[in-house]
């Protein structure tokens, strides 16, 4: 007989009441108003999300990635695994408590990649973060968006603040030449990969696993040389 959830915090937040709930030794969830966002038993795809995101920076040096969405940290593992002791990790995460979460209850799942020493957290909406790394002089070698609301059919294509073809502009703006943009979501959006082929990605999707509930992970390259955002409603130098 399975054992029930026991609910160990219940936080409100903006979107509802954010709960971590445990059952037995390994097993945890997170949900909002009772959705589970995420499960400690399922998470193969934010592996593979880390894992295609990064693993070409194994032995690059210093490089910089911008992690969108902290979750249990099982991505975030995934990203550490595949950079050198000389890269650093910016993640940007909405809920302090959620933070709090995977340097507490939730660290011993991923080996405490919350608290490595090569890793900023910034309590902030990463789109935020991602329009104000557009205009600094430093980029990302890799974005990565692990959100629970991934790209889908009702994605605004241009004002989404995170997957809207000017957040796409903007993203391509952050990040350094050659740079990485993954993205996980539930399902496959046609729309979503046409506005970043547009955008001036090569772009490879992907379902990780053999049956059972299968993610996509969107892996985006930007070829082309860095350059600054336009504004809506700006006109390209002459």
């Amino acid at each position: 007989m399975a054992q029930p959830w026991k609910v160990l915090e219940s936080v409100a937040t903006d979107e509802g009441i954010l709960e971590l709930r445990q059952r037995g030794e390994r097993d945890f969830l997170i949900t909002v108003n009772s959705l589970v966002l995420m499960n400690s038993s399922l998470h193969r795809s934010e592996l593979a999300l880390g894992e295609l995101a990064c693993g070409h920076l194994k032995q690059q040096s210093g490089p910089r990635v911008l992690v969108g969405g902290l979750g249990m940290g099982y991505t975030l593992r995934a990203v550490l695994d595949n950079l050198p002791p000389s890269g650093s990790v910016v993640v940007a995460e909405l809920n302090p408590v959620v933070l709090e979460w995977c340097r507490g209850p939730l660290a011993f799942l991923t080996g405490g990649a919350a608290s490595d020493p090569r890793v900023t957290v910034e309590i902030a909406d990463v789109a935020d973060v991602i329009m104000r790394s557009a205009l600094a002089p430093k980029g990302f070698d890799a974005i990565v968006l692990d959100l629970y609301k991934g790209p889908h059919a009702k994605s605004h294509k241009i004002e989404d603040p995170l997957y809207g073809a000017t957040a796409i502009e903007m993203t391509r703006a952050a990040l350094k030449p050659g740079g990485i943009f993954a993205v996980w979501g539930e399902n496959y959006d046609q729309a979503f990969d046409k506005r970043l082929v547009a955008a001036g990605f090569s772009v490879f999707s992907d379902r990780p696993g053999r049956g059972g509930l299968r993610h996509v992970v969107y892996l985006a390259r930007m070829q082309q040389h860095r350059e600054a955002p336009r504004m809506k409603g700006s006109r390209p130098a002459k």
